[in-house]
């Protein structure tokens, strides 16, 4: 119990001083949600941290995010008027069903959209910004990440949670 709970708390302030970390933003680089600024989620470009971007690099990925996110503006709006007539009706309502499709279809085409874009422009950012020495240092983050991502999920796997109903009864 004292091992397991002693565990907890150094995990727990590991979080939470890397969370704390990732909100501060690289240095010099567009702080929460990447360089357009937006927060949204986590929707930056954190993958670019740590190449020492110089600040040409650091205006034409943002110009490039920009011009991005222009083009699906529609898109995003068309989404926000069927929520919101989703949202305006009662589920007695006899439109009631085909709002939700229509929102469900406006979403659908939003998350295509967003994809594509996303991959459209980081491919553009590696071949057009980045130097061949910035392309190796991405790739060799990216699998740092995703090997401490095995590993975190190899310890979740040897170390369950316990349920709330037998933590309760353990006090």
């Amino acid at each position: 119990m004292r091992k397991t709970m002693t565990l907890s708390i150094i995990l727990a302030a590991a979080l939470g001083c890397s969370a704390l970390a990732l909100a501060q933003g690289g240095p010099g680089f567009g702080g929460p949600g990447g360089p357009g600024g937006h927060g949204h989620h986590g929707g930056g470009f954190g993958e670019l941290r740590g190449l020492n971007l110089t600040d040409a690099q650091k205006a034409s990925v943002k110009q490039i995010v920009q011009a991005s996110f222009t083009q699906l503006k529609p898109q995003f709006q068309a989404v926000r008027q069927a929520r919101q007539a989703f949202e305006a009706l009662s589920p007695t309502s006899s439109g009631y069903q085909a709002a939700a499709a229509t929102l469900a279809q406006a979403e659908a085409s939003l998350t295509s959209a967003r994809i594509t874009a996303r991959a459209a422009v980081t491919a553009q950012i590696y071949t057009t910004v980045l130097t061949s020495a910035q392309q190796s240092q991405a790739a060799a983050q990216k699998a740092a990440f995703q090997a401490r991502k095995a590993q975190w999920q190899q310890f979740k796997a040897a170390n369950p949670t316990p349920s709330a109903s037998g933590s309760s009864s353990a006090q």
